[in-house]
């Protein structure tokens, strides 16, 4: 009850939803699969809240862990008592837990345990007092062979003063709230560096409040310091902090009191400021983390649920101009049909032949679209496929390659196309990506997929589990083919993983297609929970129970039959006819395990059943613009977003660079969020206000298009 009572203060979400939620998790249960099949039992949480209330669970139970090694350490020091216990049994702020730990935690030797070695502590007890001023009588009687002098006595007893100070709760906290409340990150550029560091010029003499540094620029930042360019130090004004804590420990005026300041503010120097700095840091790292990490996400959800062009024949071309063109003809279920190379560009600039070659095979396979990648050659390649006649219709499409050539040399690759060299298989996961971006993409690390900012600078546990969640959401919200669908792509479904899929493709192997979601059943390891979590996501196409095409839940297949026997007739025309679902009243099929949210769901997919929830794929043209020297101030061009970050959003012009429209240039109005208001892959027109030749940058704005 406990981690229930904190997550729904900190979430502002009812207890008992969170209480549900936490018990179908450890029972098991896919977030995807609360979220679509257990409303009731939620209220409807969606995918963020379900995600917020796990993420927050796993730190409560860290916590806890935490707590575990704080009691046991403190009991075997033998300095428990009933009044510490109580304080860490109900603590659950992570930092106040470490503060009250701190004085007990084991240390390496440092100053004060050296002083404390040679019998120091007492003198620095008299001392920290304040209630003898005269010091240097008080240090007398510990002048020995280990210390020889008055100041070295004096001394080991500020080494001990000031590892208290740097220890005491309300210090502490006095300088955490003048950190808060007033600290600096400045950058300085490390001297000598000036010409390697080029890249960080901004940087090489900066400030701003921390409070202020969005995550981008402190990422850049943390990037040159860890390159060696830049020198960064976060802090507030110390004369300030150092008052309130003479203020806190300072008493009289005499020279006990003065041993004490000088303590103190080698503790501020020493000890409190670099401790409390690297909370800082890290603070303010989990949190630009947080950002790009966000972006990223929001960016990896927009390119897997891209439209796809669906079941139709295609020819992939990966470009090149030396090594010519890699060509691929694909069925409409991916495989590979033939492959060739043409050269159309220089130095072979073959062009009579490289159109004879592509205008044969599009007749001889029948296909319906060419996708070209956008990498080096990909401009030139497309203009001379639209100068091509072909015998039929034929769409083409620019299709983003990032990451075509790492899919290319991986184990995935070679193992679905182990007789092929990689240029082959990049050309052919170009062509898939136009007919199925989620299908192809779940086979790369999503870091190399080229979208979000800062990704290798980010923690990458935190950033993989965000990546694998939303891929996750991904293949769940759209549903997949259970007789199509790669072993890569099964792994993501809700309650497989791995070996279950690698078992289901085996399955569909040795057994032909699948014909019902009960026969899932008999694949190997799938067993009931494994099951419930993964039915609802896959579809059969043409199957024996026309539900099986849906996101109706096996579960609730009860509840569709009762609805159509009610009303007369069978399921199929349930589906089929409109008219009857309208004489349908939900509350008359409300039952303890059903209520009126999934009823509501079941009838919204009985109206699209196995309809695809990502639009169609559509074609678009660049305008007469080549290169970088092409453009000019003022000219006004069509764009496609690809990628967003917190700073702005880069548009593809048909230049070989993509240009920034910067955060305050994507409206007339301000813009906080550039996520509000563009999108990956959206089709915009830009106009040119800047061309840096020097360093190609192109700079763009969306002001004022209409």
């Amino acid at each position: 009850m406990t981690y229930t009572r904190i997550i729904s203060g900190l979430l502002n979400i009812p207890q008992k939803k969170v209480e549900n939620t936490i018990d179908l998790l450890a029972g098991g249960a896919t977030i995807p699969f609360i979220a679509r099949y257990r409303k009731e039992a939620t209220g409807s949480l969606d995918e963020v809240q379900l995600a917020a209330i796990q993420q927050e669970l796993k730190k409560l139970q860290e916590l806890d862990k935490r707590r575990e090694t704080v009691l046991h350490t403190i009991e075997e020091l033998g300095k428990m008592t009933p009044e510490l216990r109580n304080r860490i049994e109900n603590c659950w702020d992570p930092i106040e837990l470490e503060d009250i730990y701190l004085p007990y935690k084991p240390k390496r030797k440092t100053r004060a345990t050296a002083a404390r070695e040679k019998g120091l502590e007492p003198l620095a007890q008299l001392i920290f007092e304040q209630r003898q001023q005269d010091a240097s009588k008080l240090a007398q009687p510990f002048i020995n062979e280990e210390v020889p002098t008055l100041d070295d006595a004096l001394q080991g007893a500020r080494d001990i003063i000031a590892e208290w100070i740097s220890e005491d709760e309300q210090a502490r906290q006095k300088v955490r709230y003048a950190f808060k409340k007033g600290a600096q990150i400045t950058s300085k550029l490390v001297r000598g560096k000036e010409e390697e560091a080029a890249k960080y010029q901004d940087y090489f003499a900066f400030s701003e409040p921390l409070k202020h540094c969005p995550s981008h620029r402190l990422l850049a930042m943390r990037r040159g310091e860890d390159e060696g360019f830049l020198r960064l130090n976060i802090e507030p004004e110390a004369e300030e902090v150092l008052n309130r804590l003479e203020y806190q420990l300072l008493k009289g005026n005499g020279e006990s009191t003065r041993q004490v300041k000088e303590a103190l503010h080698d503790c501020y120097d020493r000890l409190l400021a670099p401790s409390i700095e690297t909370e800082f840091r890290n603070e303010a790292k989990e949190k630009a983390d947080a950002e790009a990490i966000n972006i990223f996400v929001e960016n990896l959800r927009q390119l897997l649920l891209a439209a796809p062009l669906g079941p139709y024949r295609v020819m992939g071309i990966d470009p090149g101009f030396r090594t010519g063109c890699k060509v691929v003809l694909l069925s409409e279920f991916g495989d590979l049909l033939h492959n060739t190379t043409i050269y159309p560009h220089p130095p072979n600039s073959d062009e009579y032949m490289a159109r004879k070659i592509l205008q044969d095979n599009v007749e001889k396979y029948h296909i319906a679209a060419i996708a070209i990648g956008n990498g080096t050659a990909g401009r030139e390649t497309m203009d001379f496929c639209k100068d091509s006649v072909f015998a039929h219709p034929v769409n083409i499409f620019q299709v983003n390659e990032a990451g075509a050539s790492i899919y290319s040399a991986s184990e995935v690759a070679r193992e679905e196309f182990p007789d092929q060299d990689v240029t082959v298989r990049g050309a052919i996961s170009i062509g898939r990506r136009l007919m199925d971006p989620l299908a192809e993409l779940v086979k790369l690390d999503p870091k190399n997929i080229g979208v979000g900012q800062y990704q290798h600078d980010v923690n990458q546990v935190k950033l993989k589990e965000s990546l694998d969640r939303t891929v996750e959401s991904c293949v769940n919200s759209v549903g997949i083919n259970l007789n199509t669908a790669s072993k890569h792509l099964l792994t993501y479904v809700s309650g497989l993983g791995p070996s279950l899929a690698q078992n289901i493709v085996k399955y569909r192997t040795e057994n032909g297609q699948f014909e019902s979601r009960q026969q899932l059943k008999n694949v190997a390891r799938m067993g009931e929970k494994a099951f419930e979590q993964c039915a609802g996501f896959l579809r059969i196409r043409g199957g024996v129970n026309s539900l099986d095409n849906t996101a109706v839940h096996p579960e609730s297949y009860g509840v569709v039959e009762k609805m159509a026997k009610d009303l007369g007739v069978k399921v199929p025309e349930l589906i089929a006819d409109p008219h009857l679902r309208k004489k349908i009243d939900l509350n008359k099929y409300v039952s303890d395990k059903i209520g009126i949210p999934t009823l509501t769901d079941i009838m919204k997919e009985l109206e699209k059943p196995g309809l695809d929830p990502r639009g169609e794929a559509k074609a678009f043209t660049f305008a007469n613009v080549r290169s970088i020297e092409d453009l000019t101030i003022g000219m006004v061009l069509p764009g496609i977003i690809t990628n967003i970050t917190a700073f702005g959003a880069f548009v593809d012009i048909g230049v070989k660079q993509d240009g920034l429209v910067h955060v305050s240039q994507l409206s007339n109005k301000y813009v906080r969020n550039p996520a509000d208001v563009v999108f990956l892959s959206q089709e915009v027109n830009v106009r040119v206000v800047e061309v840096d030749l020097k360093r190609r940058r192109i700079q763009l704005t969306m002001k004022d298009m209409g």
